[in-house]
């Protein structure tokens, strides 16, 4: 799940001395609305349209504008977890990947990381999603997991987050193997768990799912 191996291909970088007018064309090709600029195998940032078509220059060099998110990269042996932290981090929906002597390898799309995520993370595989709301202190996957198994049931995958209606507490989000909840909900409420909310699936083993759709579910954003 390394950075390096979700590299987008199809998505060549901007030399500086490219005009505002070629980059608009390979976004409108490419059908994107970013690019990386890139000289001499240096990251310089990342170009929009919305800036382009702001300063309305078609003629004028990419390296002679104020180039956005010298920052938004990653390095090649990152976890696809810091690709989407750092997309966030920047309102971007690309990010770049550089070794570690900072020289451009390529980018990765906030699309194909968010397909990557979903892959690793059992998004598509068929369950109900639970939301627990509790103290850091008290957090333990162990001692979940071992309520959720003593209704023969599995964590395939966990995701922890901060309580947006609480900061003192945290959000653990799980997906389970299990499509029925109400045993698992009731022996996670007796052994004193709060649920503050739970996705069930219908028993549908054929119907399709929409990726992206699921993930943001599951990541309640």
């Amino acid at each position: 799940m390394q950075a390096y191996d979700f590299i987008n291909n199809l998505i060549p970088p901007l030399k500086v001395t490219d005009s505002t007018k070629k980059a608009l064309a390979w976004m409108e090709e490419i059908r994107i609305n970013v690019l990386p600029v890139v000289d001499d195998g240096q990251f310089k940032g990342l170009v929009t349209d919305d800036l382009i078509y702001t300063l309305n220059e078609p003629n004028l060099e990419v390296g002679k504008m104020e180039i956005e998110s010298l920052a938004c990269f990653v390095y090649q042996d990152k976890h696809i977890y810091d690709v989407l932290r750092v997309a966030s981090e920047h309102h971007s929906s690309m990010v770049a990947v550089l070794n570690r002597d900072l020289k451009y390898l390529g980018v990765i799309t906030m699309e194909d990381a968010i397909a990557a995520f979903a892959d690793s993370f059992s998004i598509q595989s068929q369950g109900a999603v639970v939301v627990l709301s509790m103290f850091m202190t008290d957090y333990s996957m162990y001692e979940i997991a071992r309520v959720i198994e003593s209704e023969n049931a599995k964590i395939l995958s966990s995701f922890i987050s901060v309580d947006p209606l609480d900061d003192s507490k945290i959000k653990v989000t799980l997906k389970l193997d299990k499509i029925e909840l109400r045993h698992i909900k009731a022996t996670l409420e007796r052994f004193g768990y709060r649920i503050i909310d739970h996705y069930q699936e219908e028993n549908e083993p054929d119907r399709e799912q929409d990726r992206i759709g699921n993930l943001l579910r599951f990541l309640d954003i």
